[in-house]
């Protein structure tokens, strides 16, 4: 009896270590990809499990920041606060409020140089955020002189 038991423990860990590698097990990152979170995956044991491994939404977003000179003190790496002041047309003197649009959005890549145009236009900074945190900052930049500060 005693070897039996040994046997069994032996071959369910030899199986639970072959699905483990094949990816198969579910906790894997096999080839089942977001259908893996279908219809069955949230009634097993393990579903719990499964969301906390789930890969986070995020986006890379080019943002062009009112200030140059802000552009040139970041590193990719750095944690940057977005925020929007004023219309691109009247400038941020005209009274409107300054709003936060992203707070902690991870600086992705900066430019060695500024490209076309002068220093008075901006610079363009990519940054990493969640994708509803993107369609904002790209259709903030359109009407806003965006600025950072950092974290």
């Amino acid at each position: 009896m005693w070897r039996q038991r040994r046997a069994l423990a032996a071959g369910l860990a030899l199986t639970a270590a072959a699905l483990a590698a094949t990816g198969l097990g579910g906790g894997g990152t096999g080839t089942g990809g977001d259908a893996a979170y279908g219809a069955g995956a949230g009634s097993g044991p393990g579903a719990v499990q499964e969301r906390a491994r789930r890969p986070a939404r995020s986006a890379s977003v080019p943002v062009r920041i009112a200030d140059a000179a802000t552009v040139r003190l970041l590193r990719p790496g750095d944690h940057v606060d977005v925020i929007a002041a004023g219309d691109a047309g009247t400038g941020a003197g005209n009274g409107a409020e300054a709003r936060v649009l992203a707070k902690g959005a991870r600086v992705a890549e900066v430019p060695q140089s500024l490209a076309e145009g002068s220093a008075e236009d901006g610079a363009l900074i990519v940054l990493s955020v969640s994708r509803d945190t993107a369609t904002a900052l790209a259709g903030a930049g359109i009407s806003s002189r965006l600025a950072v500060t950092l974290c």
